[in-house]
């Protein structure tokens, strides 16, 4: 797994704190983004915001980020995050031949479970390069040009592959959405790799914006209490709140 944060809005706190103030002053906006180049006055100003739960102005910042070497299933529940934009690799316009896939530590870390699944992947990599060759044959030999046939058999070849199937993926989250995102999958009851995607972005966004990210976490850190109830872990997560 590869996380690397590509770009962000410039100067995100003062950009925070220039947007909140505008809707409480007669100011220009050049004024008040000068203003904001006081770090202190900046960090005093976000935490009033957040103290009184005033979030619409965090959305004005974005953070962009690559990420690669996850698993399908891990960018199955990254993009039921629906405030964001996604660009994926695609299965259609690439081939999958000799694709690399993902293993949970639990079958790793035993030799006969992990033998069974490397066993699989190898079947099924198998199997999808069987029926492509054969898809792509079929096509041409219909007349359709080798390119046109090559995407046409990677359509229907790819429903033989595995959830365990590794995607790149970049994604764009403004800081509101990313404060859910944190909230749910940054929690211990998240499933492993996500949780692993998560806390790698919220380490890279507290290195860029720490006054506003320490704000961001599940409720056991934000909040002091848990909000799922009696499915409650019963412990904080490790997140790296000082940089």
């Amino acid at each position: 797994m590869n996380v690397k944060l590509l770009a962000h809005t410039p100067n995100p706190e003062a950009v925070i704190a220039s947007a909140a103030r505008l809707c409480y002053s007669s100011a220009t906006i050049d004024d008040l983004m000068k203003k904001s180049e006081d770090g202190e006055s900046t960090r005093k100003y976000i935490d009033m915001l957040m103290s009184l739960g005033h979030e619409s102005p965090i959305e004005h910042v974005s953070f962009t980020f690559g990420i690669e070497g996850i698993s399908r299933a891990c960018s199955h529940q990254l993009v039921r995050h629906r405030i964001a934009s996604y660009s994926q690799k695609s299965q259609r316009y690439v081939n999958e031949t000799q694709f690399e896939y993902v293993t949970p530590e639990a079958i790793a870390s035993d030799p006969v479970t992990k033998d069974v699944y490397d066993e699989t992947m190898q079947l099924l990599q198998g199997r999808y390069d069987f029926i492509r060759t054969g898809l792509i044959q079929k096509y041409v030999k219909d007349g359709m040009d080798e390119k046109a046939a090559e995407k046409k058999a990677n359509e229907d070849a790819r429903m033989v592959l595995p959830n365990a199937c590794c995607t790149s993926i970049i994604v764009t989250m403004n800081i509101r959405s990313l404060f859910n995102f944190f909230k749910h999958r940054c929690c211990n009851r998240a499933q492993w790799e996500i949780r692993a995607v998560a806390n790698e972005m919220f380490r890279q966004c507290m290195s860029v914006a720490p006054n506003i990210f320490k704000y961001a976490g599940p409720d056991c850190i934000t909040k002091g209490k848990c909000s799922e109830g009696k499915m409650t872990c019963g412990q904080k997560p490790n997140l790296i709140y000082e940089v």
